[in-house]
């Protein structure tokens, strides 16, 4: 049995893709290459900001099974200014 490449995908909040269009950031293929899934509660960085993956939904498309991954809204305390 041939295994196929795991296909993941992010999806984040309409505030997170907005700030993602605005910025020059390209979201990297983070599991390309890798044999075991990411599991809910795993963080992710990205543009230096922190997001954690809430929720999985496992897909199938005409090219095979897809992992959605839903992540929470955007944690940067680095990028936060008080005051």
């Amino acid at each position: 049995m041939s295994t196929t490449p795991l296909r993941t995908v992010l999806v984040f909040s309409a505030e997170d893709q907005a700030w993602i269009r605005r910025t020059p950031i390209t979201i990297p293929p983070f599991w390309d290459g890798h044999a075991v899934a990411p599991a809910k509660g795993d963080l992710v960085r990205v543009g230096g900001r922190q997001f954690l993956i809430r929720g999985r939904v496992w897909e199938h498309d005409a090219e095979g099974p897809v992992l959605k991954l839903y992540v929470g809204d955007a944690h940067a305390p680095s990028d936060t200014t008080f005051g």
